[in-house]
């Protein structure tokens, strides 16, 4: 009987195939069949972990998230071990779900892919505005750390910051990833640093005393 890890790697596998599909030639592209021949797996196999493509696009989206948060996780965790301000952690948080790079261009369009088909499929729109949420929630804990250590005023309100700074991270990842190159041939990636740090300086406007003793 295949072990646990087996049947893991496996599940990866289809996420990989699905996001590749996705990737390379849009949401359409992806069957049960298509997916089966790009993992190199039996249509068989890949229904026996998952019946149909919402089912299939649901874990990809959850692969790809758990990729983020990993990322996310290893930016805090430097930003600890090298006492950076929460305002420039969070700077650098915010860039992963920035399609800045092939890897995240082609995570951000499978998230694209998802949140399309949510908005047919109620189960799918619920794990799509639970992310959504959780993201909020993330950054309005950072926007609480801040008003602890001194980088942000005592009596501002962490929901709105957290809907407005995630508002504008979504905002940007959409322009970059519908326009890379940007008007004129000025590249909309050039205005992600300066827009996030703008943004940051509204909410984060004090001095960290997080490390000073």
């Amino acid at each position: 009987m295949p072990r646990t890890a087996d049947h893991e790697q496996r599940r990866r596998q289809i996420a990989d195939a699905v996001s590749r599909l996705i990737s390379e030639h849009g949401l359409d592209a992806v069957t049960v069949a298509r997916t089966a021949a790009c993992a190199g797996m039996s249509v068989g196999l890949v229904q026996h972990y998952f019946r149909n493509k919402d089912e299939m696009l649901l874990h990809a989206f959850r692969e790809i998230s758990a990729h983020i948060r990993a990322r996310v996780e290893e930016r805090i965790r430097d930003g600890v071990e090298h006492r950076r301000p929460i305002a420039r952690v969070m700077a650098e948080v915010m860039t992963e779900y920035i399609p800045l790079d092939e890897v995240r261009r082609a995570e951000y369009r499978v998230a694209r892919a998802f949140a399309g088909r949510a908005l047919d499929a109620p189960a799918l729109a619920e794990v799509d505005t639970e992310s959504a949420r959780k993201l909020r929630e993330d950054i309005a804990r950072a926007v609480r750390n801040g008003k602890e250590c001194g980088e942000v005023d005592e009596h501002l309100d962490p929901l709105p910051a957290a809907v407005r700074l995630a508002a504008v991270m979504e905002g940007l990842a959409l322009q970059v990833y519908r326009e890379p190159e940007g008007g004129a041939g000025v590249p909309v990636a050039r205005f992600v640093a300066p827009l996030l740090d703008a943004e940051l300086a509204t909410v984060f406007t004090g001095e960290c005393r997080q490390y000073t003793g």
